[in-house]
């Protein structure tokens, strides 16, 4: 994923003109612009997401496994694209995992504030994908629903 301008995660992507692309062209010459190295088929394809609100946007979602050395790739290309620094502040990689205290790891990575559809397109991934058992994904989510502890309710407030 990525940490966007506005201080949101979200997955790169863009505009396409269908016009002048089909979703696939108009998706990689985005990613190229970002990323350099990804290139995406109809096969990658997992869904769809109306986004309703003043400016309705379909946003499609698609998904590939990439192996080690494809990821560090990525991960170098995208520091030296065009919108590194400005749009786009830096990739970000999804733990998946959860941590002994039950809040580390995913939980508290869901916790974050996510752009339009992207959260909803993460867990779906995770889950159509079998990144993280069922059971696993549904306790991460449900642990970000929980109120969070202040420093008050661990004794660190002051007399």
């Amino acid at each position: 994923m990525q940490m966007r301008f506005d201080g949101l995660l979200g997955f790169p992507g863009g505009f396409v003109d269908r016009r002048y692309w089909s979703l696939e062209d108009g998706l990689n010459r985005v990613l190229g612009l970002g990323l350099g190295c990804v290139r995406l088929t109809e096969a990658d394809y997992l869904c769809s997401h109306l986004t309703e609100g003043p400016h309705r946007v379909v946003a499609h979602f698609y998904a590939r496994q990439l192996t080690l050395e494809e990821l560090h790739t990525i991960e170098i290309s995208a520091v030296h694209s065009r919108d590194h620094g400005m749009e786009v502040m830096g990739m970000v990689r999804v733990p998946l995992y959860t941590q002994k205290d039950r809040m580390g790891g995913l939980p508290n990575f869901l916790a974050n504030s996510f752009v339009g559809t992207a959260k909803f397109q993460l867990l779906f991934a995770l889950k159509i994908l079998n990144m993280v058992p069922e059971e696993k994904l549904a306790e991460a989510v449900a642990a970000t629903l929980r109120p969070k502890k202040s420093a008050l309710d661990y004794g660190g407030g002051a007399a």
